[in-house]
């Protein structure tokens, strides 16, 4: 059962700064999604270069994992305290500047502590564009936009794909981090026109309105980690989605960094054919992420996301089992599009789950804490790669995701809160009670 819903505000803004808004996140999210997979497709160049086992290349992509849920705990709680847009500009800047760094690195331990600390703006950057833009756009639509606004991460997938096909085999790994900051650089220029939400404006006015009245009890006027914690139906929410992100989180990103290593290493597939497969695995998860978006604001973002982690549980043994060169382009298609769909719904899903005043620290922590999942997933299949196979490690994930469509479907409510409105703190309260109450009512067996 849902809870009860507060009326949304209409955005203050016209279409055209909400159409520069949404541009300005898609490229963030973009230039997001490249600097994740160009790591993935420079892992065999850079183990060859710097004589690393695949133990050790995996670990880089922990470290980049560990990086971001560090990041972006700390940049949910500067998105309350210091706006949406200004953390979003920071971020660009640090992984921007940490990434053509990157390209300079001659060692293992050189790349791995650029790559940490470049990585700190990585996690808070999706926290930031997302909470921003959820707080834009009303709740009719709004796990449409997300989703849409959330492909251009996959988009940044598909373009480090081409550009790694592109420039590797010719130009080398380190000229692919190079040309992997231009999309920050474009977004960064919309950067002047893309003004704070209405949402946070309120709340950091109901914020000061609290923090000068002596009648207020303090409870009332928390917000960030005070705020997450000192509420026991919050603190559940919390609690659920911190679980929900680490099992997803394990799954996708240890998906994301050895499917092209499995392909290639596993299934024979020369360079340049695995970044041709895997450009079609990006664009169906480009078309996964949108038709979730509609499929969840029409039949609602608990059974959206659900069905999805389900269906990309089934795929994981399929793709071990029976890839063959006939079908191996559908099987990859179709994976990619039901991939997807958890990663489109959970924005929207968990932004809804708590009101304005702990909005970005609860997202940022719960969604960040779940990066420890993420953080071990890559070495973790890369401890298996070397002791049995990648495929092993599929199988594994394939397991995180039935765990990943579980915890929703039974403890988390669609639309608990409106993100275009700053509830005061009663009614949040009211609202999150009366949705834990309805799902213990609704699992509490009948007395005889």
């Amino acid at each position: 059962m849902n809870a009860p819903k507060i009326a949304p505000q209409s955005p203050a803004f016209p279409r055209r700064t909400l159409v520069i808004a949404f541009f300005f996140c898609f490229l963030g999210l973009l230039a997001d999604g490249v600097d994740l997979m160009v790591l993935a497709y420079s892992l065999n160049s850079l183990k060859a270069e710097f004589g690393l086992s695949n133990f050790e290349a995996g670990s880089l992509g922990s470290i980049t994992l560990a990086g971001m849920a560090i990041g972006g705990i700390y940049g949910g709680w500067c998105c309350d305290r210091f706006g949406r847009v200004r953390v979003v500009t920071w971020t660009i800047v640090l992984f921007s500047v940490g990434t053509v760094l990157l390209g300079l690195t001659h060692s293992y331990w050189q790349f791995a502590l650029i790559r940490f600390l470049s990585s700190l703006g990585l996690g808070s950057l999706f926290v930031a564009c997302n909470i921003l833009m959820s707080e834009f756009v009303s709740t009719k639509y709004r796990t449409t936009i997300l989703a849409t606004m959330q492909a251009g991460w996959t988009v940044g997938y598909l373009v480090a794909t081409v550009l790694a096909g592109q420039i590797i085999p010719d130009y080398g790994w380190r000229m692919l981090f190079f040309a992997a900051v231009t999309p920050a650089v474009i977004c960064l220029a919309l950067r002047p026109w893309v003004p704070e939400s209405p949402s946070w404006l309120a709340a950091q006015s109901e914020r000061r309105h609290h923090a000068t009245s002596t009648r207020t009890a303090p409870a009332a006027a928390a917000g960030g980690f005070s705020g997450l914690l000192s509420d026991p139906s919050t603190r559940k929410m919390f609690l659920m989605w911190s679980l929900t992100s680490c099992f997803l989180l394990f799954g996708y990103y240890g998906t994301n960094n050895w499917m092209p290593s499995y392909l290639e290493s596993e299934l024979g597939m020369n360079f340049k054919s695995m970044t041709s497969y895997m450009v079609g695995t990006y664009t169906a998860m480009i078309l996964g992420k949108v038709l979730a978006g509609i499929a969840s604001d029409r039949f609602g973002r608990r059974a959206t996301f659900a069905a999805g982690s389900i269906g990309t549980a089934i795929f994981m043994p399929v793709i071990v089992f029976w890839p063959n060169p006939e079908s191996i382009v559908w099987i990859l298609a179709l994976f990619g599009f039901i991939y997807g769909v958890p990663v489109g719904v959970l924005a929207t899903y968990m932004t809804e789950s708590f009101s304005t005043r702990v909005r970005g620290a609860a997202v940022g922590t719960a969604y960040n804490l779940g990066r420890i999942g993420a953080a071990v997933a890559p070495a973790a299949i890369g401890l298996l790669a070397s002791h049995i196979s990648i495929g092993a490690g599929f199988l594994v994930m394939g397991i995180t995701y039935v765990i990943t469509g579980l915890i929703p479907a039974l403890f988390i409510p669609n639309r608990l809160f409106d993100p275009n409105q700053a509830a005061n703190d009663a009614e949040a309260a009211s609202n999150l009670e009366s949705a834990a109450l309805a799902e213990t009512a609704k699992h509490r067996p009948l007395k005889a």
